[in-house]
């Protein structure tokens, strides 16, 4: 195609600058645009931004404050456990204390039986029981089996015949398991 199609005489100069005018007017619509555009996203950058570091703060205090409740109560909840003992170990020592004083052999026997009695009372006032063990089935998630001898009869298979070692649960946790014999 000529330069001098359509009946007109076109200069290179002329498409270029008609061009160039286009383009230009066309290039401050968009920078206005999209310097408008940057602005609202740098705005909303910033805004989210100093939202999450506020949220992540507010997390870390909160944590931080959680930690030092449990720390804390933990630490209470020992405490009251230990005054409860020791109230057990002055039971203990005042009998220490009578125990060569005594020849009743039976007052003796009767207040180590209290003192016993008191320290059961305060292992089941903390949630502390002992696991039932001789006649009961065994139950690997309860019992540790040191040893099986026969069973004498077929209802006693699988059951505990003796207990070598008690064992405790801390509510409904096992804290010690018991050492059992089983008939198998």
């Amino acid at each position: 195609m000529s330069e001098k199609s359509f009946g007109h005489d076109l200069q290179e100069d002329d498409f270029v600058d008609s061009e160039n005018m286009t383009n230009n007017q066309t290039e401050e619509a968009a920078n206005v645009g999209a310097s408008d555009n940057v602005a609202d996203w740098e705005s909303k950058y910033n805004e989210l931004n100093n939202s999450y570091l506020r949220l992540n703060a507010e997390f870390d205090n909160y944590r931080k404050r959680t930690l030092k409740e449990k720390a804390d109560l933990l630490k209470s909840g020992s405490e009251r456990v230990l005054v409860d003992v020791i109230s057990v170990v002055d039971d203990f020592e005042r009998a220490l204390e009578n125990i060569s004083k005594t020849e009743d052999i039976e007052a003796v026997k009767e207040g180590i039986g209290l003192i016993y009695n008191k320290f059961a009372g305060f292992l089941a006032k903390h949630g502390v029981k002992e696991i039932e063990t001789v006649g009961h089935p065994f139950d690997l998630d309860k019992h540790e089996a040191i040893t099986t001898v026969p069973a004498q009869s077929e209802e006693d298979k699988d059951k505990i015949v003796d207990s070598i070692q008690k064992g405790y649960t801390l509510d409904d946790k096992v804290i010690r398991y018991p050492k059992v014999i089983v008939a198998k």
